[in-house]
């Protein structure tokens, strides 16, 4: 009966909500992009240009056991303006040359993998000292503008000391 009203509950849950505590941080970027004038985007297959706000969540569901949080806010805004530096002023045809379709819902799969792996660096430059630094979800929302926005959200990948030494 527990599962069946957990599931319930995580199924009328907003889709970037996964635990009971979560941390948000925004920033936004500019970039250009074609679709390699791909004929399923009509005139947007063209290079043009997007601005979009950037929402990270950070979800676990329990609190780091020495600060009582969920990630230093601070920390979750430097990784995701160091992870946004990347692209941002930048023509994405550029930076993925392999013609990749860079939509919305491949950028926020993009920006997940890559607030993943700032994280990872994070553990291992602290050699070990917070093995907690966080585990959970992350959810990355890019807004195209007050309408439509796109998603991804999955676990957090290779973030814990455990899994740096391959224990």
């Amino acid at each position: 009966m527990k599962t069946l009203l957990l599931s319930l509950i995580a199924a009328l849950l907003p889709a970037c909500s996964f635990a009971r505590y979560t941390l948000g941080v925004r920033d936004s970027l500019m970039i250009g992009h074609s679709f390699h004038n791909h004929p399923a985007f009509g005139p947007a297959g063209g290079m043009h240009g997007a601005t979009y706000t950037c929402d990270v969540e950070f979800g676990c569901e329990e609190l780091h056991p020495e600060t009582n949080w969920v990630l230093d806010i601070g920390q979750a805004l430097e990784i995701l303006a160091d992870v946004l530096k990347q692209y941002n002023m930048q023509n994405l045809d550029e930076v993925f040359p392999n013609g990749e379709l860079t939509t919305t819902e491949f950028m926020a799969r993009q920006i997940h993998a890559d607030i993943c792996q700032r994280l990872q660096e994070a553990v291992a430059a602290m050699a070990g000292c917070d093995e907690n630094l966080f585990q959970g979800d992350i959810c990355v929302k890019l807004w195209e503008s007050h309408k439509a926005w796109a998603s991804y959200a999955a676990p957090v990948v290779g973030a814990t000391a455990e899994e740096e030494s391959g224990k």
